[in-house]
């Protein structure tokens, strides 16, 4: 072959997965970094399928959503940090909730073109240490200060400096288009989709009861390391039922009429990291891993939710899914029926519902809801933005895995900014 004939695609393997257990913020991990939380997740990995040494794995990709100053260059900085060797090259990625599987897509790629034989992807977040930006006109002040040439000049730039311009500016969960929250956008939706209360909470109260028998079945004890004091997701609330979840008042949507978005059918704020490595068949086979599963198809899409029908439920902030699976499942030439399993973000409860309800729209078969999140999902374990991704390739690799015929899963993440990711996993 010319070296400028493009190489024959290759099957990307999902060897298996590491993750601290998620937090709620302003818990366990307030004082921990992004950068804390991702070496603890990778030293999991590489301890567990032996990485480390020169040429171990071949690229590390990884991502935060809210990221402080110092975690410039984080994915390469953890590197340094972790046992894994520091010679490994490393870049950021960041797609809002989707960075984590976009990072996997990004490490898939080029494994799958022969670029490298191996890489680790995934992401980290703490709301609990979100980043404080300085107030925009003491941050002006301050600026024309360091311009100034003389020290009469810096003198009077510092002059204009007022009690008011000490607040810091804090960061908001909200959409700079619309100014609204990623709760109020679903909100919307859920109106626009007719999702009730009940269904909410029943989703949601599933997501702990099936989060809390995976492990007890043992079935994290070779996902989840433990850190700070924590070996089970914090958020888990193993009793949770519809009765419990129904006493708790509307958080959003309370501009409408009965409103049903409870902080029990809403995902809270997390801190927690997660990473995945992916391999070639090839590198595989020469360490004796057996593969979970094959990454196989991805897709991403986005919508207009500022100008388009965000009324009517079409072109909501959380619905690009919505749009990207029919057209990944189209080009796969597969449907919904020819999935064994089914992994749909729970940023919201209603988010999950208006989505199945969205691919029925177009044509598709109802998902089976006993395929759904089969070992719960982020309503359960919580959602540090960027970590999310990892989370659901690891746990769904793991549980096609566990089947002794073929499978295969779907995997459906909503993102801020209108934006979706979404992907195929098989086992052979």
């Amino acid at each position: 072959m010319s070296p400028l004939e493009p190489a024959a695609v290759r099957r990307v393997a999902i060897i298996g997965g590491s993750r601290i257990p998620f937090a709620r913020s302003d818990g366990p991990y307030a004082t921990a970094s992004n950068q804390e939380m991702l070496t603890a997740a990778l030293n999991g990995l590489v301890e567990r399928y032996r990485l480390r040494g020169r040429g171990a794995v071949g690229e590390f990709v990884a991502g935060a959503v809210l990221k402080h100053s110092r975690d410039f260059n984080l994915a390469r900085e953890t590197v340094l940090g972790s046992a894994l060797d520091p010679r490994t090259p490393a870049y950021d990625i960041q797609q809002a909730c989707g960075t984590g599987l976009q990072a996997v897509i990004a490490a898939a790629n080029k494994i799958a073109l022969g670029q490298t034989e191996s890489a680790i992807a995934g992401g980290a977040d703490t709301a609990s240490d979100a980043p404080l930006g300085v107030n925009d006109t003491l941050r002006k002040v301050l600026l024309e200060a360091r311009r100034a040439k003389s020290l009469g000049a810096r003198l009077k730039a510092l002059a204009k400096v007022r009690p008011g311009h000490l607040v810091p500016d804090i960061p908001r969960n909200a959409e700079p288009r619309t100014g609204l929250s990623m709760g109020e956008h679903a909100a919307i939706t859920a109106r626009a989709w007719g999702i009730s209360r009940r269904a909410q909470d029943e989703l949601a109260a599933t997501s702990h009861q099936r989060l809390a028998a995976a492990y007890e079945r043992g079935f994290f004890q070779d996902l989840v390391v433990p850190f700070r004091g924590l070996a089970r997701d914090q958020n888990l609330r193993p009793g949770s039922t519809v009765e419990k979840l129904a006493e708790l008042k509307p958080v959003f949507g309370l501009d409408g009429p009965e409103p049903t978005m409870t902080a029990g059918n809403s995902t809270p704020l997390t801190d927690g990291a997660a990473v995945v490595l992916l391999a070639s068949e090839e590198w595989a086979e020469e360490r004796g891993l057996e593969p979970l599963a094959y990454l196989t198809a991805y897709e991403t899409a986005a919508v207009d939710f500022v100008a388009g029908d965000v009324a009517g439920g079409e072109d909501g902030l959380l619905m690009a899914p919505a749009y990207a699976v029919p057209r990944m499942l189209e080009r796969a030439g597969l449907g919904i029926e020819d999935f064994d399993l089914v992994e749909v973000h729970e940023a919201f409860a209603s988010q999950v519902l208006a989505t199945l309800a969205a691919w029925e729209k177009q044509g598709l078969a109802p998902v089976d809801r006993a395929r759904l999140n089969v070992a719960g999902s982020s309503l359960a374990t919580g959602h540090p933005f960027a970590a999310t991704g990892a989370r659901i390739v690891a746990t769904l690799a793991k549980l096609l895995a566990e089947r002794d015929a073929p499978a295969r899963g779907l995997i459906s993440v909503c993102a801020a900014g209108g934006q979706g990711v979404t992907a195929i996993l098989e086992r052979a």
